[in-house]
């Protein structure tokens, strides 16, 4: 008879085990399903929306500036001189001519950002990421000032040498 009773209390246990592996299952499918639907719903919604406007996407160029760039930063030890050249992408052909009618400015800009980077900064890539993004900043500031739009999408450093 206790063998019977041992069979009966270990049958219990197995069900009991069987029935709370599946209610988590099912919690967790359920979870998942609900997360993964509702980010669907918002892809679509946004996919709606973007195909409701059409939105014109302008041809990039780039713009090649003439010489490249040679400063001296300051470092803890000692100073570096760093060579960077730069090209700048724009869209369209009226941000293409303004940017080559201000290159001049855009020049002096970047000069001026270049400046004040450190060894330190232009050690790392993300420093030196850091600095592209205050140049774009810089030069899309003064090309507004100039000529009312930022023309400029992206600085991009196409070569980078520092001694």
């Amino acid at each position: 008879m206790a063998e019977g009773a041992e069979k009966t209390g270990g049958k219990k246990k197995l069900i009991i085990i069987i029935v709370a592996v599946l209610v988590l299952l099912l919690g967790g499918g359920a979870g998942a399903w609900f997360m993964l639907s509702d980010d669907a719903a918002e892809a679509d919604v946004a996919q709606a929306e973007t195909a409701s406007k059409p939105v014109k996407v302008e041809q990039a160029y780039y713009v090649i500036l003439p010489q490249p760039f040679i400063f001296n930063v300051t470092g803890d030890k000692r100073d570096r001189l760093v060579q960077v050249k730069v090209q700048l992408m724009v869209r369209g052909d009226s941000n293409e001519s303004a940017a080559n009618q201000h290159i001049p400015l855009i020049e002096s800009t970047l000069l001026q950002t270049f400046g004040a980077a450190t060894v330190e900064q232009l050690r790392t890539s993300n420093g030196r990421v850091d600095l592209r993004q205050q140049a774009l900043s810089a030069v899309q500031a003064a090309m507004m000032k100039v000529s009312g739009k930022q023309v400029v999408e992206r600085v991009l450093f196409t070569g980078f040498v520092m001694q």
